[in-house]
């Protein structure tokens, strides 16, 4: 067993990881950026090293800095979480050549599985057949057109380094193809710092079922049941239950083997995800994701088994304790991811900004894994994940009464959340029915009554800025130099205290008005990625003017009116404010 772990990565994962290893008599060393430096995992670990910068670029994807950190700490292990370097062969070697432990399967299976192309391969050598699909990176907007033509649209564009939703784009014509794929591409190159992508064909109502494995260094490979993904909106999931529902026995068992095959024709070692599309009675390898998932709590409620405990066990070299028989599922849970989103009009935009109250809910069959906790910041530059809230249940109906309890009764003040767009799926037929599929909930679900649960500009504004201001102190007699972050107003938070600086200009009171008055305004912070027209161009009601990246998701800022652009006021790159004017039209 390890006696040090460094985690390396934020939020409500390295929290997860830290309790976890707490509870094997592990030391804990956690990383954190300079706007994560007050954060929940940071209190918790047992030591923490700064990482600096802001963005996921300057920090937690600063590879020579990580390494430095590793070596500076004496961590005999490192957990990537997922998302980062989780994924990452060429880290996962940097770390190994430390004489360190990954916490994770080795680089070759990571390079094998991590290239969603080379994953098709890999598959299809075992015999598992996936979408079909590319298995060469696209370099024109033409490949999409010629596929799409050839097999069918919609196509689906995905990061081939990528996961969890991130990267990927659907085109529904020709015409979109160039826009999807440079989007898909900047997306992947963000969260996943590659922006290679691939194309398959996009099912028209599938759902998504996915095997957790567990493999060990010893040859043992089981898989620990299914977990169905199907309630997603802009592909990314937002409640996950295990196992998935009415699919006939047989094919479980089916997908359960297919998804050790693939483990093991790679030589996979801990725990990892093969994920497939079901759709009348077939299903679909879709790739393989070589770490721990998001949804991995789900597994953990109807097993008993403790994931992050096995990946530590099997990366110190032990074998799995038990075996594919011994594997029993027990009722029925259902997690539900909670994200600092608005999804008021079924519109889910991000919503950073101060958590001014947080109350988790609990009782029988209940649990919350969190990164945050009242006072708390959620920053425009990290992904919008407040908190998992898992519920079991004896069977689906029970597990589905009991979430909808638990949701009522957690209370999230300061940011807007995902819990009212989750109970109404909860309470909609077609979920009970289990009549939903991948692309339900944005086809199907009516979310236009939802109320705006937050006025982001009000939150926005609310805080004030710290500085880093050096300091002199003095320890038993001995003198120190420090580094502080402080109030930038020497009051603290007050009246005058300085707003924090914008690129473009902030909105006048004319334009709280109306929409009717040619303002185009950000409803978030953020930044700038791509700027779609000029002075003088002419646009249409509903037409995009510029894309705006924030927490880690692309969301398009539309026109409101029709007329000629008249002004211009931001360009790519450029940081904003909720409010902010980005365009005038006339």
């Amino acid at each position: 067993m390890f006696s040090k772990v460094l985690i390396a990565n934020r939020g409500e994962i390295a929290v997860r990881i830290i309790r976890g290893c707490s509870e094997l008599g592990i030391a804990t060393v956690a990383v954190y950026s300079d706007l994560d430096r007050q954060a929940l995992h940071v209190r918790l670990a047992d030591e923490a090293y700064n990482l600096g910068g802001k963005t996921s670029a300057e920090s937690y994807l600063n590879t020579a800095t990580i390494l430095d950190i590793v070596k500076r700490s004496g961590a005999d292990a490192l957990h990537p979480g997922y998302g980062f370097f989780s994924e990452n062969a060429d880290f996962a070697r940097a770390i190994t050549a430390l004489g360190v432990v990954f916490i994770g399967p080795n680089p070759e299976a990571i390079e094998v599985m991590g290239d969603k192309i080379s994953a098709r391969h890999a598959a299809e050598k075992v015999g598992v057949c996936g979408v079909p699909g590319t298995t060469e990176t696209i370099a024109d907007p033409t490949q999409i057109i010629d596929f799409g033509n050839a097999n069918g649209w919609p196509v689906a564009v995905k990061a081939a380094y990528g996961g969890g939703g991130r990267g990927m784009k659907v085109v529904y014509h020709a015409e979109q193809a160039a826009e999807q794929l440079s989007a898909a591409q900047r997306e992947a190159l963000a969260y996943f710092g590659r922006d290679e992508c691939y194309m398959e064909r996009y099912l028209k109502n599938p759902r998504h079922v996915e095997v957790q494995i567990l493999a060990d260094m010893h040859g043992n490979c089981v898989h620990l049941g299914t977990r169905d993904c199907s309630v997603q909106r802009r592909h990314q999931k937002l409640i996950e239950e295990a196992p998935a529902p009415n699919i006939d026995p047989a094919i479980i068992t089916a997908m359960g083997e297919a998804a050790v095959q693939v483990a093991q024709g790679c030589n996979y070692v801990n725990a990892g995800t093969v994920e497939f599309l079901y759709e009348d009675g077939e299903f679909y390898y879709l790739e393989m994701n070589t770490r721990l998932q998001v949804e991995h709590p789900a597994t953990e409620m109807i097993t008993g088994l403790d994931l992050v405990e096995q990946q530590i066990r099997v990366a110190s070299g032990e074998p799995l304790a038990f075996s594919q028989q011994d594997v029993a599922a027990i009722g029925h849970a259902i997690e539900i991811r909670i994200n600092a989103e608005d999804p008021s009009g079924g519109a889910f935009l991000p919503s950073p900004g101060k958590i001014t109250a947080l109350t988790a809910a609990a009782g029988f069959g209940t649990r919350i894994d969190s990164g945050y906790q009242s006072g708390d910041t959620v920053s425009e530059y990290y992904d919008n994940l407040l908190a998992k809230l898992i519920v079991w249940g004896k069977d689906r109906p029970r597990a589905i009464a009991r979430a909808l309890r638990a949701l009522r009764e957690t209370n999230i003040e300061g940011v807007a959340t995902t819990i009212p767009a989750t109970i109404a799926v909860l309470e909609h037929g077609d979920f009970a029915a289990i009549k939903h599929s991948t692309k339900w909930l944005e086809e199907s679900v009516d979310l236009s009554a939802l109320p705006t649960t937050l006025s982001s500009v009000e939150a926005q504004d609310s805080d004030e800025p710290l500085v880093k201001r050096k300091v002199d102190v003095e320890v038993n007699g001995k003198h120190f130099s420090v580094s502080m972050w402080v109030p930038e107003s020497p009051l603290g938070s007050s009246a005058t205290a300085k707003a924090p600086t914008r690129t473009a200009r902030p909105r006048s009171e004319v334009s709280r008005s109306g929409p009717n008055n040619g303002e185009v305004t950000v409803p978030m912070q953020g930044t700038i990625v791509k700027v779609l027209v000029n002075v003088g161009d002419n646009v249409e009601v509903g037409d995009a003017i510029v894309v705006l990246e924030a927490m880690k998701m692309e969301n398009n800022v539309t026109a409101e009116r029709a007329g000629t652009v008249k002004e211009v006021r931001v360009a790519a790159g450029d940081s904003v404010g909720a409010g902010d004017i980005v365009s005038v039209i006339d």
